[in-house]
């Protein structure tokens, strides 16, 4: 989600404490590695990701699209020489025992340290890598494109709020815009759960404690019992993977904290069914319960490519806010319908991919070409810009 805009709150602009702190841990005992020249060049051609493959150059995804680096393949040999120093001991001994590691990089670009969210990876036999360019500053919503009714979902003393989406999707950016609004708006206790930590915070108005998993706790369910005990207002529990993931969320949302997470859902009303997925059956009428109960709002995205000069790609957002209609949806499993109800609820703030895409249009930031091709319904979007709307508020 790429933007001209000046971004309100450079990260770097933190107390020295929270970025150097970080970055000095990342960077302890580490000298520079051969790896970190593919990395810089992934910085300054502007990636969001790059991915090394034997048998392929470096490849870079550039506003979507990926590019291969301008040098030869790497063999198999190379690969380890440049890939197996970048792990410390855990993260060794978690690749050579699971195949795969995820952990936090630095790398030095110009005098500005950059972090990268990585994955080492084992495939045919051979080491790989796809590492995530983590943005030096945390944007603001219009800098990122971003609908101004995802201000209200900051503004509850305690509940659930769900990005949902693919990986690649933006959740985490937006997170952390809507955690930065928070810290600019009211004095709370911020507390985020994170493996690996990305986003670094600056201390404004609120407290911010953040903890890696891995490194500062050694997993997330010692992390969440500890967290009852630091007296957070808010909680950033990261990705919705599994069952005890979920409880332990949902159950700090039940016991007064704002709780923010993340999910892998196409949809804010598949969302429900990705949740329930996670769970036996004979559990589905208790989750369904904490759900229509707990959960302030769902928002589901996907980034597409802008043709607005100077940005990158811009958010497509569905929102569904759970008013008293679709709590009532969700306890009596009628999922089905959903999708109506967020229509329904336009004027609360709500809206599906169709009215989206059609601001994202009539605002200039995509093609149609480019909406046609992500629309869920080509025919609704069609209408919607025809200026027709396809509520049809008597099938609830």
């Amino acid at each position: 989600m790429a933007s001209t805009n000046k971004p309100a709150v450079p990260v770097q602009e933190a107390e020295p404490a929270s970025e150097d702190r970080l970055a000095a841990r990342l960077l302890k005992k580490r000298v520079e590695l051969e790896v970190d020249k593919v990395f810089r060049a992934l910085v300054k051609l502007e990636g969001s990701d790059l991915h090394m493959k034997v048998g392929q150059p470096p490849i870079v995804r550039v506003n979507g699209t990926l590019r291969p680096l301008n040098r030869p393949p790497i063999d198999a040999e190379e690969m380890v020489r440049l890939l197996i120093p970048m792990l410390d001991d855990r993260n060794r001994n978690i690749f050579d025992k699971d195949g795969g590691a995820d952990f936090a990089y630095v790398v030095d670009v110009d005098g500005v340290s950059w972090r990268f969210r990585v994955n080492m990876l084992q495939q045919l036999g051979n080491v790989g890598l796809v590492a995530r360019r983590i943005n030096n500053y945390i944007p603001p919503f219009e800098g990122l494109n971003l609908p101004p009714v995802i201000e209200n979902l900051c503004k509850f003393d305690q509940g659930m709020v769900l990005l949902a989406g693919v990986t690649g999707s933006g959740k985490s950016t937006t997170i952390a815009s809507m955690l930065n609004w928070i810290n600019q708006n009211y004095r709370k206790h911020i507390l985020t759960l994170e493996d690996p930590i990305e986003f670094v915070f600056s201390d404004d108005k609120c407290l911010i404690n953040q903890r890696e998993i891995g490194q500062d706790v050694s997993d997330f369910g010692i992390a969440m019992k500890h967290a009852v005990r630091e007296d957070p207002d808010i909680i950033l529990v990261g990705e919705m993977r599994d069952e005890e993931t979920f409880l332990t969320a949902i159950h700090a949302a039940e016991t007064g904290h704002l709780v923010f997470g993340t999910i892998h859902a196409s949809s804010a009303p598949t969302t429900i069914g990705r949740i329930l997925d996670l769970f036996p059956e004979e559990m589905h009428g208790a989750i369904r319960s904490a759900i229509a109960f707990n959960m302030k709002g769902i928002i589901a995205q996907k980034l597409l490519k802008s043709i607005k000069p100077g940005v990158g790609r811009v958010p497509t957002c569905e929102i569904m806010t759970f008013n008293a209609t679709i709590t009532k949806l969700v306890l009596e499993g009628k999922d089905e319908k959903l999708s109506d109800a967020i229509r329904i609820g336009a004027e609360e703030g709500m809206q599906d991919f169709t009215m989206s895409l059609k601001n994202l249009i009539d605002a200039e930031l995509i093609d149609r070409p480019t909406a046609f091709a992500v629309a869920p319904n080509k025919d609704a979007l069609k209408m919607a810009l025809k200026g027709i709307n396809v509520s049809q508020p008597g099938i609830l």
